[in-house]
């Protein structure tokens, strides 16, 4: 459904951005990975789809690397059609001993790359008349949590973002919505797991169950490859008049 289409996807070497660029992939994009650290995996795995598959190590809390990032995309796979903007970073701890460089780094990553990506990117998409952005939000982004200011203030900034870009590109062939994930087991879950395991004294499958029975009741992690599915879907020409949504994915969490 999406040969010759080129997908950016963002803080993709692992977890949800991974699983996200392995389903668009399989549906035939052609894929730019991003992300620190190691990347060869990443990149192999998604080039057993078939795919043409670059990477690009652009730090997404500066916006001249980001720059760069999408100038790479431009000149090596002749443009981005499909804008997955998913890299994100977590900190927790009460507002008043929130360290301010965590605070800075959070909406710099979580938020703010979602606009220098975007900006960058709808040029292309509107020469084309045909771009799919996507923002991978939170359940965060809809509700809150406690001990998570910084988190919770960027997710509800990309939903916001999300349907003001909407609303700008309402007339093209471009649509904007964010996904909102409930609990996925990606490795920055897997780290607060282990943190409230260490902290409570407790097994590690004993934190897992109890952080989900918290807040989904589905009692289930959501999967990297369900959040792919739905991206897919919103690349669809069903999902043409889908526009500014915020699409929890979540076990139930938002309708408690």
């Amino acid at each position: 459904m999406l040969k010759g289409k080129t997908a950016l996807v963002t803080g993709s070497t692992s977890g949800i951005g991974l699983g996200i660029a392995l389903t668009l992939a399989r549906q035939g994009a052609d894929v730019v990975l991003n992300g620190f650290g190691e990347f060869e995996a990443a990149r192999a795995s998604v080039a057993e789809t078939g795919v043409k598959v670059g990477y690009h190590g652009a730090d997404m809390s500066r916006p001249d690397e980001i720059a760069e990032l999408v100038a790479y995309a431009n000149k090596d796979f002749n443009g981005i059609d499909i804008l997955v903007n998913n890299a994100g970073i977590q900190h927790v701890a009460n507002v008043e001993d929130f360290p301010v460089e965590k605070w800075d780094a959070i909406i710099a990553i979580n938020l703010s790359s979602a606009f220098h990506t975007t900006r960058l990117a709808v040029p292309g998409m509107k020469a084309r008349n045909w771009g799919r952005i996507i923002n991978v939000a939170s359940a965060h982004g809809l509700v809150a949590s406690a001990q998570k200011s910084a988190y919770v203030a960027s997710k509800h900034g990309i939903v916001g973002f999300t349907k003001a870009v909407a609303l700008e590109t309402a007339t093209t062939g471009i649509t904007c919505n964010a996904i909102c994930p409930g609990w996925v087991l990606t490795p920055l879950v897997q780290k607060q797991i282990d943190d409230r395991a260490s902290r409570e004294g407790i097994t590690v499958e004993e934190a897992s169950r109890d952080l989900l029975g918290e807040k989904q009741p589905s009692l289930q992690f959501v999967t990297p490859e369900q959040l792919g599915e739905l991206a897919v879907f919103l690349c669809s020409p069903g999902a043409a008049n889908v526009r500014g949504v915020a699409w929890n994915v979540d076990g139930g969490w938002v309708a408690q």
